[in-house]
C-alpha cells in the first residue's frame, strides 16, 4: 500500500504547534519508508534527510522494523519499511505518514511516495542540478524518468538519457530528455561516447539503476574540472571503486536517499506541486490493476504498475 486514509490515529505528538501536521481519521495520508520524527537531532538538520529514530527503530539489511504487527496463522510477518505492503489495512507510525492535500487522487500521487521524489530530488535537491548545464542521466525506470524531470526543472539545456532499451526514449522525451543513447551501439565504454558528445564530460549525471559499473561510467562521464555525479540507484550486492585522481581534479561523487527529501515534509510539497499542475505524476502510469491480479503486477512492476484493492477482491 503506498496511498491510503486514515482509520484510527493515535497521536504521540498532540503538542505541535504546527496544526497542518495533526492527523485524524479520514485523512489522506502517503506512507514513506523513510521516517521524520522532526525531534532528532537528523531531522533538525539541514544537512540530511534522514532520521535517528529510523536507525534505531528498521533493521536495515531487510528494511523492516524489529517487531512486526504482522502474523498469518501465527507465523511472523516482516512490514516492509514498516509501512506494511500489500494489505488492505496496515498499522503505522505517525512519524511515516505524510499528510497530503485532502483532493489528491490516491490511485495517482502514491507514486510520489517512493520513485519520483527520489529520482526527482536527487536532481533538484542533491546533484543540485543547474541552469543550462549538460546532464546524463542513467537508467530510464520510474526513477530514471523522474531524474529526467527533475534535470528539465532545474534548468538543465541539454538532458542525456542512457539505457539499454531504445523503446524508452519516446518516453523520456516526455519528461525532457534531449538525447538518447544505447551502450549496446557502441563498442566503447560508455563514459567516453558522454565524454566525446559533450567536449569533455557532462556537468551532473545520475546512477538510476542499482549497478555499480554503471556507477563507475556515471561518474567519468561527468568533465574532471568540475563535474557531479549522484549515486541513486541501490545495491547491497555489489562494490564500486575509483582513484584518487578520479576525484582528485575537481569531481564529485555523492549519494542520495530518497532524493535528499525530508520525507514527510518533502512529499506534502510534492503533492502540492502536482495538485497545481507543475509536477508529471500521471505520465508515469502504464497500468492499473487490482489485487486479484497482484503476480501479475509483480510482473509489469519495470512498467510502473499501480495496484489498486477492490473491496469484491480476495486474494487466496
Amino acid at each position: 500500500v503506498l496511498c491510503l486514509k486514515v482509520i484510527k490515529c493515535k497521536a504521540k505528538d498532540t503538542f505541535l504547534k504546527v496544526h497542518k501536521y495533526f492527523l485524524f481519521s479520514g485523512d489522506k495520508v502517503i506512507p514513506v519508508f523513510l521516517s521524520q520524527c522532526r525531534e532528532c537531532h537528523f531531522c533538525k538538520s539541514p544537512k540530511t534527510n534522514q532520521c535517528v529514530k529510523a536507525w534505531t527503530e528498521v533493521i536495515m539489511d531487510i528494511m523492516c522494523p524489529i517487531d512486526s504487527r504482522f502474523s498469518c496463522k501465527g507465523k511472523k510477518i516482516l512490514q516492509f519499511s514498516g509501512l506494511g505492503t500489500f494489505t488492505e489495512y496496515t498499522v503505522v507510525r505517525q512519524i511515516n505518514l505524510a499528510k497530503i492535500h485532502p483532493d489528491a487522487p490516491l490511485d495517482k500521487v502514491c507514486l510520489i511516495g517512493c520513485g519520483i521524489c527520489t529520482g526527482y530530488g536527487s536532481a533538484v535537491n542533491t546533484a543540485k542540478v543547474e541552469e543550462g548545464s549538460t546532464c546524463a542521466v542513467f537508467g530510464l525506470g520510474a526513477v530514471g524518468l523522474a531524474a529526467v524531470m527533475g534535470c528539465k526543472a532545474a534548468g538543465a539545456k541539454r538532458i542525456i538519457a542512457v539505457d539499454t532499451n531504445p523503446e524508452k526514449f519516446e518516453k523520456a522525451k516526455i519528461f525532457g530528455a534531449t538525447d538518447f543513447v544505447n551502450p549496446k551501439d557502441h563498442s566503447k565504454p560508455i563514459h567516453e561516447v558522454l565524454v566525446e558528445m559533450t567536449n569533455g564530460g557532462v556537468d551532473f549525471s545520475l546512477e538510476c539503476v542499482g549497478n555499480a559499473s554503471v556507477m563507475e561510467s556515471a561518474l567519468h562521464s561527468t568533465v574532471k574540472a568540475w563535474g557531479v555525479s549522484v549515486i541513486v540507484g541501490y545495491t547491497l550486492v555489489q562494490s564500486f571503486t575509483a582513484r584518487p585522481v578520479d576525484l582528485i581534479s575537481g569531481r564529485t561523487w555523492k549519494g542520495a536517499l530518497f532524493g535528499g527529501f525530508k520525507a514527510k515534509d518533502g512529499v506534502m510539497e510534492m503533492v502540492k506541486r502536482y495538485m497545481e499542475k507543475k509536477l508529471m505524476v500521471d505520465e508515469f502510469i502504464t497500468h492499473n490493476m487490482d489485487l486479484c491480479q497482484i503476480m501479475e503486477a509483480v510482473e509489469l512492476m519495470k512498467k510502473r504498475t499501480i495496484l489498486t484493492f477492490e473491496a469484491t477482491c480476495k486474494v487466496r
